[in-house]
């Protein structure tokens, strides 16, 4: 069977399911002070714009507090599901965050689909410094254009590879094995915003960040990703997070 190559530079992540919103992190939290409660009773709708005003003011600084003085488990009262389509190789690294549920795609029962990463022109290239404190710099244009030519003929190749042990009755579980680590996977991982404030500081770059932190450029186009549809999800908790020093709670 004869499967057209695909060639492409750009992450996909989706926000499948969600249970997140910043009235969870208020209610888990205030339990300690005022005790039990209903979800209906700490959400009530205050119809006076004013008393509204001032509630959400007392909103957004008991989260600031919570941030703050890193009070991490009222964060926890939530969900929310991604598919995320990347290569292999950003898997790797997210699957380090033993803080999530992870289910991928299986090369043992599904052939895989020949998808294929290839950095972008305006990728950096070249590494400089010293490890944990290295800076990327951009290529020339002799060096971005042999690793979009090396890139893809390596993939070809190994794809055919991979089609020649099937067509030849291998196992895909034999057969994959030749395939190179750009090639792209899909999964769905779920998390809590606490587990998601610890992903984002460690796998973006952020000029507001306490602690800076050095990412592959490929894992942190999929952070910056799945941080837009968090701050839509709880934009005061989102806001809070960067207000102090975006380290997780």
């Amino acid at each position: 069977m004869t499967h057209e190559i695909e060639f492409r530079s750009q992450m996909t992540v989706e926000l499948v399911r969600s249970s997140a919103q910043d009235s969870d992190v208020m209610f888990a939290a205030r339990v300690s002070t005022i005790g039990e409660q209903s979800l209906e009773q700490d959400q009530a709708v205050i119809v006076d714009p004013e008393a509204a005003e001032k509630q959400a003011k007392r909103d957004r600084g008991l989260i600031n507090y919570l941030m703050r003085d890193r009070h991490g488990s009222p964060f926890e009262h939530n969900s929310m599901t991604f598919y995320v389509q990347a290569p292999i190789f950003v898997f790797r690294e997210f699957m380090r965050h033993r803080i999530a549920s992870y289910n991928e795609e299986s090369g043992r029962y599904t052939e895989l689909r020949p998808v294929f990463y290839v950095p972008a022109e305006d990728r950096n290239l070249i590494q400089q410094g010293k490890p944990g404190a290295y800076e990327f710099h951009p290529g020339t244009p002799e060096q971005s254009a042999l690793v979009a030519e090396q890139t893809r003929a390596v993939s070809t190749e190994a794809f055919a590879a991979y089609q020649r042990m099937l067509e030849a009755g291998v196992a895909r579980e034999v057969a994959r094995i030749v395939l190179p680590l750009n090639i792209y996977s899909s999964m769905y991982v779920t998390m809590n915003a606490r587990a998601l404030m610890n992903f984002l500081s460690l796998r973006t770059k952020h000029e507001a960040t306490t602690f800076p932190s050095f990412p592959q450029r490929e894992i942190e186009m999929v952070a910056e990703q799945m941080e837009r549809e968090w701050e839509r999800l709880m934009p005061i908790t989102a806001a809070a997070f960067t207000a102090n020093g975006r380290v997780a709670p």
